[in-house]
């Protein structure tokens, strides 16, 4: 059976690929017009129906507030780059995070123009979608993103749409630990998919109370090492890392992901590259 694989720009065993969420501020809420709720709590707390979760609201905000000053620390304590997905209305909402997006030379990349779902959308409101998150991250970072993540879920129109909007990766497919090129959806304008990871998610720890830090850093690190030895061996792969401001932004989880940054800067031949970096690359090694 053959191996998916990929050479690194200068012979690196593996590439990494940081992925920062910001979803805080563009939940889903009756105070932005949604018929409820945001469904996605870590106290599990979602009643159907027009009321307000004051409560969920402010653990949110707990991500901007608190989480994201020391997510930021981290990454440039390490010089770690990161692709920062962000649903725009978040940073039109909070723009100190579109700052240190700036102030850190990192990458934004789309997560919809607002963190709601996207997948019932007809082709004109997702067209629509798609060109108000374009606008306004470029007018809150100064860059334009160049790749997309969907809220779970997208259409079958979705893909098509970024390669008209002038997308260069997508980032909706679980399938692999290479990038690879999707050259069916437009015939004659392909479009990378960068394959993204949910296993080594920080959002376990909001899904499965018993799921500890350390159990996320025990994962985290094992999945690095066995990529590693396979970029050893000859057979160069690639690694997501997902993280969200109120999560791994804790207190008591944050020295989970410096343990993690620890244990990568001991290792040489490590790319630690923005996902547009890495989709880049594909275009040179294996020109679509």
């Amino acid at each position: 059976m053959r191996e998916e694989r990929i050479d690194w720009p200068a012979g690196e065993k593996i590439a990494l690929s940081i992925v920062v969420n910001v979803e805080e501020g563009s939940e889903m809420t009756v105070a932005r017009g949604d018929r409820g709720m945001e469904p996605v709590d870590e106290l599990g707390i979602h009643i159907k129906g027009a009321l307000r979760n004051y409560g969920n609201e402010s653990n949110y905000r707990y991500g901007i507030k608190a989480g994201a000053p020391r997510i930021v620390k981290l990454l440039r304590d390490y010089d770690s780059r990161a692709s920062w997905t962000v649903a725009a209305v978040s940073l039109e909402n909070h723009p100190e995070i579109a700052a240190a997006i700036r102030d850190l030379g990192h990458e934004p990349v789309s997560h919809g123009w607002r963190w709601i779902h996207q997948f019932k959308m007809d082709e004109a409101t997702e067209r629509d979608f798609i060109a108000k998150a374009v606008a306004s991250i470029e007018r809150t970072t100064g860059t334009r993103p160049y790749g997309w993540l969907s809220r779970y879920l997208h259409t079958d129109n979705t893909r098509r749409l970024l390669i008209e909007a002038g997308f260069d990766y997508h980032m909706d497919d679980y399938s692999g630990d290479v990038p690879f090129w999707d050259r069916e959806t437009v015939p004659g304008r392909p479009i990378a998919i960068v394959p993204y990871q949910i296993d080594d998610n920080d959002m376990k720890m909001w899904t499965d109370p018993a799921y500890t830090p350390q159990d996320w850093l025990d994962y985290a690190r094992r999945c690095f090492d066995q990529l590693y030895r396979e970029g050893e061996q000859g057979n160069p792969k690639m690694m997501s890392l997902g993280l969200h401001l109120r999560i791994i932004g804790r207190p008591g989880r944050i020295w989970a992901f410096e343990e993690f940054l620890r244990h990568v800067r001991a290792h040489d031949g490590v790319w630690v590259a923005t996902r547009r970096e890495i989709a880049q690359h594909l275009a040179k090694v294996d020109p679509a």
